[in-house]
C-alpha cells in the first residue's frame, strides 16, 4: 500500500477554496482526504489518498492525462476542478510505501 500526497501552496485567499473545490471534486465518500495547514507554511493544501500499488496510481495518472473523467466525479465539479492550476503557486508530490 501507499499514500500518495499532492501539496499545495496556495495563493493568499484561495487556499480555503482550493480545498473546497478538491473536496466537491472527489466527493465526500473518495478514497482521498483533503487537508489544510494548522500550522507550518501557509496556505498549504494537501489531498491525500491511498493505492494498494503505484501501478494503481501510473492508470490514474495515464487516464487523467488523456483525458479520461474519472467515472465517480459529478462532471460540474470536474469542469470546476480543470481552473485548479490558477489557485495555486507551487505543488509537489510526496509517495510513501506504508510499513505493515
Amino acid at each position: 500500500m501507499y499514500i500518495i500526497r499532492d501539496i499545495f501552496t496556495a495563493k493568499p485567499g484561495q487556499a480555503s477554496k482550493l480545498a473546497r473545490l478538491f473536496r466537491k471534486a472527489f466527493g465526500p465518500d473518495s478514497n482521498t482526504r483533503i487537508m489544510t495547514d494548522m500550522v507550518g507554511d501557509y496556505n498549504t493544501v494537501v489531498a491525500e489518498m491511498q493505492v494498494k500499488s503505484l501501478a494503481e496510481f501510473e492508470k490514474q495518472m495515464e487516464d487523467y492525462k488523456a483525458g479520461k473523467p474519472d467515472p465517480t466525479m459529478d462532471p460540474k465539479a470536474a469542469e470546476e476542478l480543470s481552473k485548479y492550476t490558477e489557485m495555486y503557486l507551487t505543488g509537489r508530490r510526496e509517495i510513501f510505501q506504508i510499513v505493515e
